[in-house]
């Protein structure tokens, strides 16, 4: 199986270490990673060059993949991501991150579901949206149940794009 081209949207501030964590997992396509100095610039641009940023990226997407914080939920850019994908009829899943260590070695208190909070033609996002919460607790085998599971979760999410809602 070909590795896919997703976006990945995350609490940059708080999720940026977690986040290349997933990214660099190796199970989708390269072109689907960014470096740390790609997100930065991205952070600099005003917000319709943001806009046209994100949007250009999803346009060559397949799955929009949120990588779930503490505090992912109701944000402007990850809402105006979800909310694009959908439009874009993009596959859309969603990871917990917050058991994997961040930079300093510590974990995090999960977040709230980011598509809890949105509503989109009638329908709750949640009710459509998978989200994988690896059971395990320790951040090693938080990151290897996720590395197992991105693809399948990835293949999820584009067989049940929000076309067949």
């Amino acid at each position: 199986m070909a590795k896919r081209q997703v976006f990945f949207s995350f609490h940059y501030d708080n999720d940026n270490w977690r986040a290349g964590l997933v990214r660099n997992m190796g199970k989708v396509d390269k072109s689907s990673t960014f470096s740390d100095n790609d997100w930065e610039e991205v952070k600099e641009k005003n917000e319709g060059e943001i806009e046209a940023w994100i949007d250009e990226q999803l346009m060559n997407r397949s799955c929009l993949v949120v990588l779930i914080g503490k505090n992912t939920a109701n944000r402007k850019w990850i809402n105006y991501e979800i909310k694009k994908a959908y439009k874009l009829n993009k596959g859309i899943v969603g990871i917990y991150i917050h058991k994997l260590k961040n930079s300093s070695k510590e974990q995090d208190d999960r977040g709230k579901n980011p598509f809890e909070c949105l509503i989109l033609e009638g329908k709750k996002l949640s009710k459509y949206v998978k989200c994988f919460d690896s059971c395990y607790s320790s951040s090693e085998y938080v990151y290897n149940d996720i590395k197992d599971n991105i693809e399948d979760l990835i293949e999820y999410g584009i067989e049940h794009k929000p076309s067949t809602w």
